[in-house]
């Protein structure tokens, strides 16, 4: 069960330093997260990411900075959020530094991290190219691992801020058909958990949002579009509104529709009771 968009290419020249060039800098906002400030959102050309842009856009207070690698529609949601564009591909060595540099120049400070970006494929895994599955572990996970440590320093030091990593239920539980994505997932909740003990006292929270299916077009682009009844997609505003609500909140976890947490609940207490329906049902 998959979430997020998978972007459609990497980007190239010097549009980032172009387009801080063309945007006059503003003061800094609110320092503590939940309540405006400076955010990244990462993954933001479409789907859950560009809905987040929109959100926290909607709610005022926000001066947002959007990254990913479809610049044409990346322009298009920083436009419509008032926000700066910042296209780059994180797989590459070094985006993730660069990503950060520059958001920090244009905005002062870094209150909020919104880690939307990821890649999906669907199919049997003998199956599976050797190149996706380095783009998705890269993609999903390592590339996310290393913004928030680039840029998490900063909000330790300024003793406030939050980071959200956007998970997926696949993580919580694996799917039949997405083993490497369920796999990256599945590391990015366990790196929300231990980074949230790390970080306690520090001013700085860490939620972790795990949609369901969302209507996004991830399963177009994964090759496989969604085939099941059940669940029904849900929206990405809805994701939306739950990754508003976990920073506003100080939420740790919060899953998409929340009744998904049950599955979740079921694997971790009879997790061969769980296996044996799912390896019957699906």
């Amino acid at each position: 069960m998959s979430h997020a968009p998978s972007p459609a290419g990497p980007s190239h020249g010097t549009r980032p330093a172009q387009a801080l060039e063309k945007t006059a800098a503003r003061p800094p906002g609110p320092g503590r997260a939940g309540r405006g400030g400076a955010a990244l959102v990462t993954g933001a050309s479409s789907g859950i990411g560009a809905a987040v842009a929109r959100r926290l856009a909607a709610e005022g207070g926000w001066r947002l900075v959007l990254n990913g690698r479809d610049i044409t529609r990346l322009e298009q949601v920083a436009a419509q959020a008032g926000a700066l564009a910042l296209p780059a591909d994180l797989a590459r060595p070094g985006a993730d530094r660069l990503l950060t540099d520059l958001a920090l120049d244009h905005l002062g400070r870094l209150d909020l991290l919104v880690a939307g970006a990821g890649v999906g494929w669907a199919g049997d895994f003998t199956a599976m190219p050797a190149a996706r599955i380095d783009e998705i572990v890269t993609v999903d996970l390592l590339a996310t691992v290393r913004l928030v440590r680039a840029l998490l320093p900063h909000m330790v030091a300024a003793g406030s801020g939050r980071v959200v990593l956007i998970g997926s239920l696949a993580g919580s539980v694996g799917v039949r058909g997405e083993a490497v994505y369920s796999a990256a997932k599945a590391a990015l909740g366990t790196f929300a958990d231990s980074l949230r003990y790390e970080l306690r006292g520090t001013g700085v929270g860490v939620s972790h949002v795990v949609p369901g299916v969302v209507d996004t077009p991830f399963f177009d682009r994964r090759g496989l579009p969604y085939a099941r009844s059940w669940p029904r997609p849900v929206p990405a505003e809805r994701v939306a509104d739950a990754v508003c609500a976990a920073v506003r909140h100080g939420r740790d976890e919060v899953y998409v529709p929340a009744w998904l947490r049950l599955p979740a609940r079921v694997r971790g207490a009879a997790p061969g009771l769980y296996r044996r329906l799912a390896g019957r049902f699906g």
